[in-house]
């Protein structure tokens, strides 16, 4: 009897071998996209600029995480047959924090930029920062820019909720988590191409033949669950008094109105507003900031002194941009606030 036991053990250890081995180095098309479940993303992949990676590349394996990985996967498979079926099938955020590290793979630069900029806030950097809770009162609608992903509600990861303090973190395991992931502008499955090595026996081609198309990001809206695409976001009106001021039509510009938005009376520079006017009205966003470091040092330098009316070093001049405290915000200077005399005339170059 024991003999068969054995037996009988040695072989489901061995099918189960041989299926998590086929599950493993199969195609995604043979073991993922077999779920009706994942139709809808794999059909998006195919089309993606992310095409050439595997799904285990950004999703991991059945042993990623171990034994969590593997009582993970049973809970789904049990709830799947429990419940009714979830049409929309997302990643919590504990896999959203995960996927940083998977995203640095290939995107190192990016991820530098990223980590270097103010978007590298943690919840702890955001929650906890006394000044601005004195200001301004912790509540649910902070979650839309600064915690996304988060499932639950404000006071489970902050208190107290009033402007007097002092304040702690509720769960302590949240307090290294990013408040701005990658997922929070990028949609992986966003449709694109892959990179491909130009023709060069024709290397008076290679500049016509060249994609340059902007690759879009996404916003991730914490009401719907769901990423949008820059195309669907709407383009805002701002106005300076009763003027409308030129907005710029960048599409990427829409995303960050998203939290750098004015307050309700479309006032630029009110609330979190950063819309350029005066000298710089009608310059995107982008135009000055990296896209993922959102560094400015070099901006500068695109444009002047050789569209300077004055001509002189404007990164010397007394705005914001060389001094945090100068009263001339380098997003709304005009040459009024400092020649209060009279704008002088643009000195012309021979």
């Amino acid at each position: 009897m024991k003999k068969y036991l054995a037996l009988a053990f040695v072989t489901a250890v061995l099918i189960l071998a041989g299926v998590v081995g086929y599950w493993h180095i199969s195609e995604p098309q043979r073991i993922c996209a077999s779920c009706h479940e994942i139709r809808t993303s794999h059909d998006s992949w195919v089309s993606s600029a992310h095409k050439g990676a595997l799904c285990t590349d950004c999703h991991g394996t059945s042993f990623s995480n171990g034994v969590h990985s593997l009582r993970q996967n049973a809970r789904r498979f049990f709830a799947h047959f429990s419940r009714p079926p979830d049409g929309n099938i997302r990643l919590s955020e504990e896999q959203v924090v995960q996927m940083l590290a998977r995203c640095k793979r290939c995107h190192e630069r990016e991820y530098a930029g990223w980590l270097a900029s103010g978007h590298s806030a943690s919840y702890s950097d955001i929650f906890l920062n006394d000044g601005h809770n004195r200001t301004e009162l912790v509540m649910d609608d902070c979650l839309r820019c600064h915690g996304m992903f988060f499932e639950g509600s404000v006071k489970e990861i902050v208190a107290p909720l009033n402007v007097t303090g002092p304040w702690k973190m509720v769960r302590p395991d949240l307090a290294n988590h990013p408040a701005i992931p990658c997922l929070a502008c990028h949609r992986i499955h966003i449709k694109g191409s892959l990179a491909a090595e130009p023709d060069h026996a024709q290397p008076r081609m290679i500049l016509y033949r060249q994609n340059f198309e902007v690759q879009r990001p996404s916003f991730y809206d914490r009401r719907e669950k769901a990423s949008f695409d820059t195309a669907l976001l709407p383009q805002p009106s701002i106005r300076d008094g009763e003027r409308a001021i030129a907005v710029s039509t960048d599409g990427r510009q829409r995303l960050c109105y998203q939290c750098h938005a004015p307050a309700a009376t479309h006032q630029a520079g009110t609330s979190d507003d950063r819309t350029p006017r005066g000298v710089h009205e009608g310059l995107s966003c982008l135009a000055c900031h990296g896209p993922h470091s959102m560094e400015v040092r070099r901006s500068c330098a695109d444009c002047h002194p050789r569209l300077s009316n004055c001509g002189l070093d404007v990164e010397k001049m007394d705005t914001s941009y060389a001094k945090p405290d100068s009263p001339h915000n380098i997003h709304f200077v005009a040459c009024a606030d400092c020649h209060v005399k009279g704008v002088p005339p643009r000195k012309l170059r021979s």
